[in-house]
């Protein structure tokens, strides 16, 4: 792509990423889709390898219909050349830089270093006048005797080797955590021929009732959760709420494992526990965004993600951001996010002011969307005493192998007050995932708040490709 056209580099091809680079490519801005993935899709649309012959891989997803959609525009806008689509791009950093008006004044343009799959050392560049971040969530973990046991594997790493590889991790499944992630995992799961022997959320949903407002304004989620109930019923799945699992059993191979159930205030109620055998755990307690990218271009983070105004600006200039990585919030949501982000970022390159009016459908299923997460967030949080369980030999930090006992001892013992300096104490966090998985964990047993990583870099680099950083050849069109 050459032409003179304002360019705008979108990372994340999930439903956020799609939605952006379909609506701002039909405005008028060349765009170009950087994603890790061999396929568009995200986690939410993930797709089983061309090689796999799939029959029927609609069984496998929600919105299918909206799926072939995007899929299709995208296709569409590729062969026109509105859209140039970069699979197997591995972002580490997004740098501002100058670039210099033919006849004018300097202004900001952005290069997107990306390492290119499968051995990620090669490095490539894009050029682009605005950034789109899209880079969805990851899950969050808590640690728990016997997590580290093989067999034990988080809810979103069970549904995406179903559907990715159309494999099922075990035949006797526990589902166990919190959030509505673990109801389409279990139904899958069982489905696919997976004995599921208990869905065990630490959660009570019928705290729902308390919120008629949310649910009144979402009749379709309503609908989506009685259907799962359904499923449920079906496939004979014991569902176990104000539950938690207290340690998972095996030495090679997972076994079992104990759950027991929770009092009012998030303890474990003694004499409650009951073994289940099985040979995979699911477990998954929410999900966080990623906002590695959106920190070092100085995007001011809120509680839920990265801040955005009503047209999904960041306060980053020429950075827009839309999906999981504002707020967890379902592929609705990021898709609603992503119209109105593709929008508003089409028509300030091309120099002229957004119609809100344009995404005003958009925006007003935004604002309902937001209430019911809202709500959601509210009801499926984690046990407020899970640390309670974390014994002092439990690996806390699997890359580093620090124990609990370790982080408590960092803590009482040494004085350390917030999660950096337990890393500084104890290497927890310096490992290959630089705290992505231990983070939250080591930040509840530390007593402190998850604060921002402050990370130079979104993925590890190899040191020739920062070597040779800003001699890498733009990406081939």
């Amino acid at each position: 792509m050459t032409d003179d056209r304002p360019h705008l580099a979108v990372i994340g091809a999930g439903p956020a990423g799609l939605a952006a680079t379909v609506a701002a490519a039909s405005h008028g801005v060349r765009v170009t889709l950087i994603d890790s993935a061999t396929q568009a899709g995200g986690q939410f649309y993930r797709q089983p390898a061309a090689a796999l012959n799939a029959g029927r891989p609609q069984a496998l997803h929600h919105q299918w219909r909206t799926w072939e959609r995007l899929r299709d525009a995208l296709a569409r806008h590729v062969e026109a050349g509105r859209v140039r689509h970069l699979t197997d791009h591995h972002v580490w950093l997004v740098e501002r830089r100058l670039k210099q008006r033919t006849g004018g004044a300097a202004r900001d343009a952005f290069t997107v270093h990306a390492l290119l799959s499968p051995a990620q050392e090669s490095p490539v560049e894009v050029r682009a006048d605005a950034v789109l971040l899209a880079t969805g969530g990851y899950e969050k973990v808590l640690p728990f005797p016997g997590w580290t046991v093989p067999g034990v594997l988080t809810a979103g790493g069970a549904q995406a080797m179903l559907k990715g590889t159309l494999a099922v991790p075990g035949r006797t499944a526990v589902v166990a955590g919190t959030g509505p992630l673990l109801l389409p995992v279990a139904t899958g799961l069982a489905a696919a021929g997976v004995e599921v022997a208990a869905l065990v959320e630490s959660a009570d949903p019928r705290a729902f009732a308390r919120r008629p407002r949310a649910l009144a304004a979402q009749p379709g989620k309503v609908a989506e959760g009685a259907q799962y109930a359904a499923q449920l019923l079906r496939h004979r799945i014991k569902l176990l709420t104000r539950h938690t699992v207290v340690e998972a059993h095996g030495d090679e191979r997972l076994e079992a494992v104990t759950v027991a159930a929770l009092d009012a205030g998030g303890r474990v109620r003694p004499g409650t526990e009951r073994r289940i055998a099985c040979d995979t755990l699911a477990a998954g307690h929410g999900m966080l965004p990623h906002t590695d990218l959106a920190e070092t271009l100085g995007c001011r983070l809120d509680g839920t993600g990265v801040h955005v105004d009503d047209e999904q600006r960041t306060d980053a200039p020429g950075v827009w951001a839309a999906g999981e990585t504002t707020g967890i919030g379902g592929a609705a949501l990021s898709l609603a996010e992503g119209h109105i982000a593709g929008r508003s970022a089409a028509a300030r390159l091309n120099g002229t002011e957004p119609d809100p009016s344009s995404w005003a459908s958009a925006a007003k299923s935004r604002t309902k969307l937001r209430e019911f997460f809202a709500a959601l967030d509210a009801v499926y949080v984690a046990p407020a005493h899970w640390t309670d369980l974390v014994t002092d030999d439990t690996v806390v930090c699997r890359c580093e192998e620090v124990t609990g006992g370790a982080v408590r001892e960092a803590v009482d013992g040494l004085g350390a007050g917030d999660a950096r300096t337990v890393k500084l104490l104890t290497r927890a966090g310096m490992g290959w995932c630089q705290g992505r998985v231990c983070g939250p964990a080591v930040a509840g047993l530390a007593g402190c708040e998850l604060a921002p990583s402050r990370r130079p870099f979104a993925r590890p680099v190899p040191l020739g490709v920062l070597a040779r950083a800003g001699e890498s050849e733009p990406a081939p069109d």
